[in-house]
């Protein structure tokens, strides 16, 4: 348990950011909202399209570097978070930001991770090859790591930050399932909250079969890793 509950102004938003134009004013609005403007909200961004611009009017730190995948991005923006709290989302309005001080009060009840899982309440909305696919690597997650996981690749995570500070991250595109599965591997205090799971403004950017692959790679790789001497 740290030795101090968390407020608003202790939490960074951290997210890669990629020609989000159709949501990130409705993402960082929102963000806003739930956060009565106090949370500090990073987008590391690659964007040919108006996403920085308006981000910066909203008042969100900007870091624009080439476009090198999802996991390069959201490494960027979590190094770059300087808050005792950091909460990981995605930009395409899928996530329910009215539910971060909800993650944020199972920080402050002594959990190192909060992680949102889509799944629980069926994830209508997600296409149903992809539902398939997130319940797949959840039972391959589940079995190699030997705890139940029933989320492996959601975008919505609340962390302490030093969690975020004491890890290597290596992944790319399978960076959302390293992300659960080191802390997981290494004993922290994790927990899956039931979020919701709405209609994605703007197209999405992974292509399901050669993503799922990488995906699926990373998870193989990381759980290598982490359980064999």
């Amino acid at each position: 348990m740290h030795d101090r509950s968390y407020t608003l102004d202790d939490v960074t938003v951290a997210m890669g950011t990629y020609n989000e134009a159709a949501a990130i004013d409705t993402v960082l609005t929102d963000i806003a909202d739930a956060t009565d403007d106090r949370a500090r909200v990073v987008c590391v961004d690659g964007s040919s399209d108006s996403t920085p611009e308006i981000a910066r009017e909203h008042g969100a730190t900007v870091i624009e570097q080439e476009p090198q995948g999802y996991g390069v991005a959201v490494a960027a923006a979590l190094d770059a978070a300087d808050t005792p709290v950091v909460i990981t989302t995605d930009c395409d309005n899928t996530y329910p930001m009215e539910r971060i001080p909800a993650f944020l009060a199972r920080i402050n009840e002594g959990y190192d991770v909060v992680s949102g899982d889509r799944l629980y309440w069926g994830a209508d909305t997600m296409p149903a090859f992809n539902r398939l696919g997130n319940a797949a690597f959840a039972a391959i997650t589940s079995l190699l790591v030997g705890e139940r996981v029933h989320d492996t690749t959601t975008g919505m995570r609340a962390y302490r930050a030093p969690v975020i500070d004491a890890i290597d991250w290596t992944q790319n595109t399978g960076l959302s399932a390293e992300l659960l599965i080191r802390p997981l591997c290494r004993n922290y205090d994790v927990i899956e909250e039931p979020i919701g799971y709405a209609d994605r403004l703007g197209d999405t950017k992974l292509d399901p079969l050669e993503g799922g692959a990488e995906i699926l790679g990373s998870i193989l790789k990381v759980c290598a890793e982490e359980r064999l001497p």
